[in-house]
């Protein structure tokens, strides 16, 4: 149970020093007081007791789930006044597994779409960098998330969904829709920014945790370069 705990929240984006607290106080609750584990952001290893053996959970695919990671954390606080007994606990958890909260596409592209726009005109565009900038940030999002599904190499749908962005931007401009180049192009990959990866990244080094810290900032880093490399090649030669 302390196992499927741990491996919903690391696969929802929670921090490793979270999950390991999670499952360290879940174990406590069940009268195992000398739990050990260790968090990666591609495993997790646990021992219940100095006395029964360790068991290992590999972590293939990552998002983000806030609500997944918020139902976690109300299970494993029931947990821990009683409220719930362990079998209940591990039946919420299997509940919550197989639940799905992902918005539909549609919304997901269209949301991407409305804050690119705001971005632009955040970043200093002009009322003509509007219209540009949302249709620009709506189909890089909507690439990089078909690219994503068919793709399971995040960093080449972020490289492609970069480089259309650029691109479209360029020929925004060219057609005189859209003003500044760069506000636009700012403005439009804002959605594909790993704002959550660099956060988690800092705030496990601020923990202790070196390995997921670095390793969480290493992915982060290809995100960026991943979007920085898709938009250069498009200045370069367009």
């Amino acid at each position: 149970m302390c196992l499927l705990a741990g491996k919903i929240m690391l696969q929802s984006g929670a921090e490793t020093y979270r999950v390991e607290d999670t499952m360290t106080r879940m174990a406590e609750a069940m009268g195992l007081k000398s739990s050990h584990s260790y968090v990666t952001p591609t495993g997790i290893m646990f021992q219940p007791s100095s006395s029964q053996s360790a068991k290992l959970i590999r972590i293939v695919e990552r998002t983000t789930d806030l609500e997944k990671i918020a139902a976690v954390n109300d299970v494993s606080r029931k947990l821990g006044t009683k409220d719930i007994t362990p079998a209940d606990a591990h039946a919420r958890l299997i509940d919550i597994e197989g639940s799905r909260h992902e918005y539909p596409m549609v919304l997901q592209i269209a949301t991407a779409a409305v804050a690119s726009g705001c971005f632009t005109y955040m970043f200093r565009g002009g009322m003509a960098d509007i219209l540009p900038g949302v249709l620009c940030g709506g189909a890089g999002f909507a690439m990089f998330l078909a690219l994503h599904r068919l793709i399971k190499v995040k960093f080449f749908a972020e490289f492609s969904a970069s480089f259309l962005i650029g691109l479209l931007a360029v020929v925004f401009v060219a057609l005189g829709i859209g003003q500044e180049l760069d506000k636009i192009i700012i403005g439009s990959v804002m959605p594909l920014v790993p704002g959550l990866l660099i956060t988690n990244a800092v705030r496990d080094l601020m923990a202790g945790h070196l390995v997921s810290g670095l390793s969480r900032g290493a992915e982060a880093f290809l995100t960026a370069f991943a979007i920085g490399a898709g938009i250069a090649v498009v200045v370069t030669f367009f």
